[in-house]
């Protein structure tokens, strides 16, 4: 009878054990085919040169540990470009995946139709929980969204205005925050995990900073964070834009554009903490009466130290460069820590493994190549968008792709990874063959990008400019009230110093790239609509007006004749 017993139980307990290993294994089951939680965070104007995991000398000496994260257990892009180098239309672009003319956003100042289709409303669709945080920049409100918190217009570091739905009147109210920018919208993502995390329902986050966009306002705890490094100064700091018509007439050069008060903090004098030209006073006028000391107190020794240099020419140019450099990297500091805070937070509370997080901005930016700040050319500097993507599940660790890719193709991935179907008229392509290496190795992903800028006249007044480039070369031609080609070789000329348009050498090659770019266009269906002309008259009433706007800022200094000339 003891004996039975003791195989009775043997037998119960094996049984137990066997229906939990099962169970257990559903569960796995269904945990392995859930549909992945998807974050999205773009940071606003943050170059490559500014992300450690490139490798850029700058960024080796302000390393940013935590967005390298994503590309130590995810993937690193190494060709990632935008379609259209400034704020606005590229988030356009990142929606719809479809180019500006299609969509309709073609530069600043457009309002966005938000009836049209976009990813997060096919997510909707499908299933997800879906969010904006932060920066949006297309006038209207957000839609397709189950959840919006936006700043307003282009956003202020300190003490920002939100917009959000009241879920009473179903009216857009604004609110005023107390705080800084980049930490509100890292805390208020936070907020938004916490109160999904356990739905039946997957989400997509999309986490937006303002940072580091003009004018690079660090936050307190950082504002002093790179005083005492000396940054490498690009060797085109000092450029005269030979061969290259198209960067002539630009408004965008450090030593010569930026506002010394506004962008520089430059103060008109020893001792005092007023800021020299400041034509945007909102910046500094929001922070409250503490924040401001705590602000002048930190710059107040170094802008004396500055006046007391008594600095000019070339030298004054450089120190231009490199307080720039400071403030911007500064600024970045917090965007990394909050990338950290979102990374520690999916690991802690198990959502790590089924959420893919992505890492990316709005378009490339110059850190002092050609002496330039800003963006919108069709230059590696500002086409190229860093795109970091790290899932568990699915993704190696350390992966490297070197395939030409675009902001164009962001909403077919994500939507390939919801298991949604991807419209035919969406005009990019899903990363995820690259991403999961199952794309043929032996076939191009994509043999050529096409580029458009329309924003002419405009702040910094870049021409208006198309192109195309493929893995070594770059075509580009720059319209308006100018009409002229650049040709470049990448291999030969990294650096897009040396414009071989003219040079015989390379016909045959810029034939087969304008019958390239005549193909692309074709497909992606550009019209002669694209190409139209603005008055002469506003033009030349624009650049007055941004001559004005910039004030007088001192001196530029005029590399080929190495001195100061008034402005």
């Amino acid at each position: 009878m003891k004996l039975l017993r003791s195989l009775l139980c043997i037998a119960i307990i094996f049984q137990s054990c066997k229906s939990e290993k099962e169970n257990n294994a559903k569960s796995d089951a269904v945990e392995s085919s859930k549909r992945p939680n998807i974050i999205y965070i773009m940071a606003d104007d943050h170059a490559e040169q500014a992300i450690s995991a490139y490798g850029h000398p700058i960024s080796q000496l302000a390393p940013t540990p935590n967005i390298d994260r994503i590309a130590k257990d995810g993937a690193l892009f190494k060709n990632n470009f935008c379609t259209n180098s400034i704020c606005g239309p590229s988030r356009a672009v990142v929606l719809t995946g479809k180019f500006s003319h299609i969509n309709g956003f073609k530069m600043n100042g457009n309002r966005f139709d938000g009836s049209q289709q976009t990813f997060p409303k096919l997510l909707q669709k499908a299933g997800y929980n879906t969010a904006v945080i932060g920066k949006w920049h297309l006038h209207g409100n957000p839609e397709g969204f189950d959840y919006w918190h936006i700043l307003k217009d282009q956003g202020n570091y300190y003490n920002p205005d939100f917009i959000s739905l009241n879920p009473t009147t179903k009216q857009a109210d604004t609110t005023q925050i107390e705080g800084y920018a980049t930490d509100i919208i890292t805390e208020d993502g936070l907020a938004y995990l916490k109160r999904v995390k356990d739905s039946d329902k997957p989400f997509m986050l999309m986490l937006q900073h303002k940072a580091p966009h003009r004018n690079w306002m660090p936050a307190l705890r950082h504002v002093n964070k790179y005083d005492s490094i000396k940054f490498p100064l690009p060797d085109t700091y000092f450029t005269a834009h030979e061969g290259s018509l198209g960067s002539k007439d630009q408004l965008q050069t450090i030593y010569k554009d930026m506002y010394e008060g506004h962008d520089l903090k430059m103060t008109k004098k020893k001792g005092s903490p007023e800021l020299a030209w400041n034509p945007w006073t909102t910046d500094f006028e929001r922070m409250t009466p503490e924040q401001r000391a705590t602000w002048d107190k930190a710059y107040q020794p170094k802008n004396d130290a500055f006046h007391d240099a008594n600095l000019s020419g070339k030298a004054l140019a450089e120190w231009k460069g490199q307080r720039y450099l400071q403030d911007y990297l500064a600024t970045i500091a917090s965007v990394d820590e909050g990338v950290g805070k979102v990374l520690d937070y999916l690991e802690e509370n198990g959502l790590a493994e089924n959420t893919i997080v992505i890492y990316t901005t709005d378009q490339g930016f110059y850190l002092g190549e050609k002496g330039w700040f800003d963006k919108r050319y069709m230059y590696e500097e500002s086409l190229a968008m860093p795109l970091l993507v790290k899932y568990q599940k699915a993704i190696k660790p350390g992966t490297v792709i070197e395939d030409l890719t675009q902001n164009l193709d962001f909403a077919e991935t994500f939507l390939d990874y919801a298991e949604a179907e991807i419209p035919n008229d969406m005009q990019g392509k899903s990363l995820r063959p690259l991403l999961e290496k199952t794309h043929n190795q032996s076939e191009d992903f994509r043999n050529a990008v096409y580029y458009h800028y329309y924003d002419y006249p405009a702040f910094h007044m870049v021409k208006k400019h198309y192109g195309i480039r493929t893995k070594r070369y770059k075509l580009m031609h720059f319209y308006d009230d100018i009409d002229t080609w650049e040709l470049y070789d990448l291999e030969e000329d990294p650096k897009e110093i040396h414009n071989q348009i003219d040079n015989p050498k390379y016909d045959d090659i810029e034939d087969k790239l304008r019958l390239q770019l005549a193909k692309l266009q074709e497909q992606y269906k550009v019209t002669d609509e694209e190409f139209k002309q603005a008055p002469k008259e506003q033009v030349e009433r624009a650049y007055k007006q941004f001559e004005k706007l910039r004030g007088n800022t001192g001196t530029s200094y005029d590399p080929m004749t190495d001195t100061d000339k008034k402005l």
